[in-house]
């Protein structure tokens, strides 16, 4: 086998257990959502309102379009789970979890912890080369 040729065999099964390794990990995300329930994508939001972020921001790691956002804020004000808040600059909506909020991601928390069986499979070293070698993928 020439060299492009075990250049590409070895990217194609690599992305074949990258696309399998994500797919597992989207299955076990719906599960764990499924359980709290919320839709996949009001959990992210949950998730990523660690801390109070402007809406920009929450669309940027959410990977969508910014104009959704005000609609993805109404769905949480509704289940009682965020609210928006003024920043320090006025003309900047900060989207930040109620107290609600702030126990669902608790919840949300702990039930991806006890259902995730990709990464329960790696030790904690594991874990953190993994975390490291997707964010050199990615840069």
């Amino acid at each position: 086998m020439s060299e492009p040729e075990v250049q590409f065999a070895e990217a194609q099964h690599l992305t074949g257990l990258i696309f399998r390794v994500a797919e597992r990990a989207k299955d076990d995300f719906a599960v764990a959502v499924a359980e709290c329930g919320l839709s996949l994508t009001l959990a992210r939001a949950v998730l990523i309102l660690g801390e109070p972020a402007p809406m920009h921001e929450v669309a940027d790691q959410l990977a969508c379009d910014p104009s959704y956002i005000t609609n993805l804020a109404d769905q949480l004000e509704a289940h009682g789970l965020a609210e928006r808040a003024a920043g320090t600059d006025r003309r900047v909506k900060l989207l930040q979890l109620t107290p609600e909020g702030l126990e669902m991601r608790e919840r949300l928390s702990a039930a991806l912890e006890e259902g995730a069986t990709v990464t329960r499979a790696l030790t904690a070293a594991q874990r953190t080369d993994l975390g490291e070698l997707l964010q050199q993928m990615l840069r």
